[in-house]
């Protein structure tokens, strides 16, 4: 049976798991774009595959379809600013996004954070359109991993 369901209870739902707060990066000859990623996750080891979702409105979209790559960034407790300027409707959008914040070009020129606890980059192989929403599957040519770094947590609306 088929349930009708609001958008702000879906939210409000997905928004009671605690996940691990992320921005996906790309870039193209406009400079660097990002945005949260509420649902970026492993999807295979063998190849080694992530998946990411991105709404089909989101100005990152076009650069990832574009160079066919992208950078998943799981943000250290360090990275709160980082976090919170990238989830502000008022925020600057593109490459402003990034101003003030520390970042360094990737092997594959994707923009990394240097607040994380870890950074995997990704070599775009397909993509699946369902409603308004891309799921992206990415091969994973790049891993950095800082194991002392303390993770940013988001749960019900708040950063941990």
């Amino acid at each position: 049976m088929d349930m009708e369901l609001s958008a702000k209870d879906f939210w409000k739902a997905i928004g009671a798991r605690a996940i691990g707060a992320t921005i996906v990066t790309a870039a193209d000859e406009n400079g660097p774009a990002g945005f949260v990623a509420l649902s970026a996750t492993h999807f295979s080891a063998s190849p080694p595959t992530m998946t990411v979702a991105i709404g089909e409105n989101t100005s990152a979209l076009k650069p990832i379809l574009e160079t066919g790559m992208f950078a998943i960034n799981f943000l250290s407790a360090e990275g709160r600013a980082i976090y919170e300027r990238f989830s502000s409707r008022d925020a600057p959008k593109g490459a402003e996004r990034f101003a003030g914040f520390d970042w360094s070009a990737g092997a594959e020129g994707l923009p990394i954070f240097k607040a994380t606890t870890a950074v995997i980059e990704c070599r775009l192989e397909d993509h699946i359109k369902r409603g308004d929403t891309y799921l992206l599957f990415g091969r994973i040519t790049g891993l950095h991993h800082d194991q002392d770094a303390k993770p940013l947590i988001s749960f019900a609306g708040k950063l941990m």
